[in-house]
């Protein structure tokens, strides 16, 4: 299989690249800088255009790029920023998929696009829930639309668990330090995946036929802050003492704050389990022990 990933340099591009090299796949990468062969392309996605031959031969393509959403404040030209990084690159390449006649496109989307569930479990045929995170989700994934006649897959992921990147490398240091601790009441769910069940859910989803629409990219057993807390600071052998209270985390950082740090998803990946995926790490502890 011939797999054009854009997105390819980060936390989970890189993992997912060595991933399909290493089961023998082709793997491409587009990039926004000149290319430096090896089956990279150059793309610029505000004018539209992509590299020739970039889509020659190619049976699916993964869309996991996208601004960082944290940290910092939402302003509104910070929304704008974040909307124009994912909506426009995704239009781009939903229209290159149709034109040259992709098979597959698999995008990068969030369980933010739930909202905050409180303690309702929502699976992928949840609404979209509240906030700023919830609708650019959903524009994230409409912009799928063109695509053509091709399987679009809208993975919907999680917390991401790996020391090369996301929440767990930032959380790490605070917590040897002995400085980590719940995040408001602790109540809210974190849907948590351990990063090799998030590249391999990936190349399940991309060799599985049956598999089209949003699929969360979750663990089967989501946890409350609290019990996250307590789990990072096992498996560091710290104790997490401290509590930044809700209305600190809004005061300091407003929307983003609330939504990033306070919203929790129940999720769990009722799509996945039914395609006989099959999670290498099925507990938050298995997840940090790997990571």
């Amino acid at each position: 299989m011939r797999v054009l990933i854009a997105g390819a340099s980060g936390l989970i591009g890189s993992a997912l690249g060595e991933r399909l090299r290493r089961e023998g796949h082709d793997v491409r990468r587009l990039v926004r800088r000149e290319a430096r062969g090896g089956g990279e392309f150059r793309w610029d996605p505000p004018s539209g255009s992509i590299a020739g031959g970039a889509f020659e031969g190619v049976d699916a393509v993964v869309n996991l790029g996208g601004k960082p959403l944290f940290p910092g404040r939402w302003s509104a030209m910070r929304k704008q920023e974040l909307t124009d990084s994912r909506v426009e690159p995704t239009e781009v390449l939903a229209e290159a998929v149709a034109e040259h006649g992709v098979g597959v496109l698999v995008n990068a989307s969030a369980v933010g696009y739930y909202g905050h569930t409180h303690e309702s479990t929502v699976d992928e045929s949840g609404p979209r829930g509240g906030g700023f995170l919830a609708e650019l989700c959903e524009a994230w994934e409409a912009a799928t639309a063109g695509a053509g006649d091709a399987r679009v897959v809208n993975i919907r992921t999680g917390l991401v668990l790996s020391t090369k990147g996301g929440l767990y490398k930032t959380l790490r240091p605070l917590f040897q330090l002995a400085l980590g601790g719940r995040l408001g009441d602790g109540r809210q769910f974190m849907p948590w995946i351990a990063l090799e069940d998030e590249v391999g859910a990936i190349v399940h989803v991309l060799t599985h036929d049956d598999l089209a629409g949003p699929v969360n990219l979750s663990g089967p057993a989501p946890v409350t802050n609290a019990e996250f807390t307590k789990a990072v600071g096992q498996a560091l052998h710290r104790p997490a003492p401290w509590w930044v209270p809700g209305i600190a985390l809004k005061t300091v950082l407003g929307q983003a704050g609330e939504e990033m740090a306070l919203f929790g998803q129940r999720a769990v990946p009722a799509a996945l389990e039914r395609s006989g995926y099959e999670f290498r790490h099925r507990t938050l502890d298995s997840a940090l022990a790997a990571a």
